[in-house]
């Protein structure tokens, strides 16, 4: 975003890459028709402002592709350089997140699903095996597809952030240092 601030939050050889502004798309039917508590945005908005990071944009939307995209689109206007979008990584066909993030996709980045499940694994988590979490890079922004639990969110969030810098630096087509 013109004219923000790059604070230095974190070392890489010696150059500190960007504090990322992040948007979170919470896909979620029940949710949206008020039938369930929103609690995913303000632990996502809690944990970021502890981080002394930014949350740019939030929405909640239905599982449905046209919502979905526009709110990923609608989170990028606003300068987001990670788009978290929860819910709709499952199998089910209603869960639909992760198709769009992979249609939208101009690379994938295995090892945050990878690492998403492995933890969740470590947790107890069985249905970890059934997420279809990951990490995408899309038009030099990041996509993040995280399952719609509190604690998945938090779990996604946890091996985020300490290389979300860096990753939105790459993402942008920074040399590695």
């Amino acid at each position: 975003m013109p004219g923000r601030a790059e604070p230095e939050l974190f070392s890489h050889g010696g150059v500190a890459p960007v504090l990322p502004y992040w948007g979170l798309v919470v896909t979620s039917d029940s949710v949206k028709q008020g039938r369930k508590e929103d609690r995913v945005s303000p632990l996502v908005a809690d944990i970021l402002a502890r981080e002394g990071q930014t949350l740019v944009y939030r929405a909640v939307v239905g599982n449905d592709p046209v919502e979905i995209l526009y709110a990923i689109a609608a989170a990028m206007q606003a300068g987001a350089d990670i788009v978290l979008v929860t819910g709709g990584s499952g199998p089910g066909p209603r869960d639909l997140s992760a198709d769009i993030a992979r249609r939208l996709a101009d690379k994938e980045l295995p090892g945050i699903g990878e690492e998403f499940r492995r933890r969740s694994l470590e947790k107890g988590v069985a249905n970890a095996l059934l997420s279809r979490a990951g990490g995408f890079v899309y038009a030099g922004r990041v996509l993040v597809v995280s399952p719609g639990s509190p604690d998945a969110v938090s779990t996604m969030l946890s091996l985020l952030l300490p290389v979300a810098g860096h990753l939105v630096e790459q993402a942008r087509g920074a040399k590695h240092h």
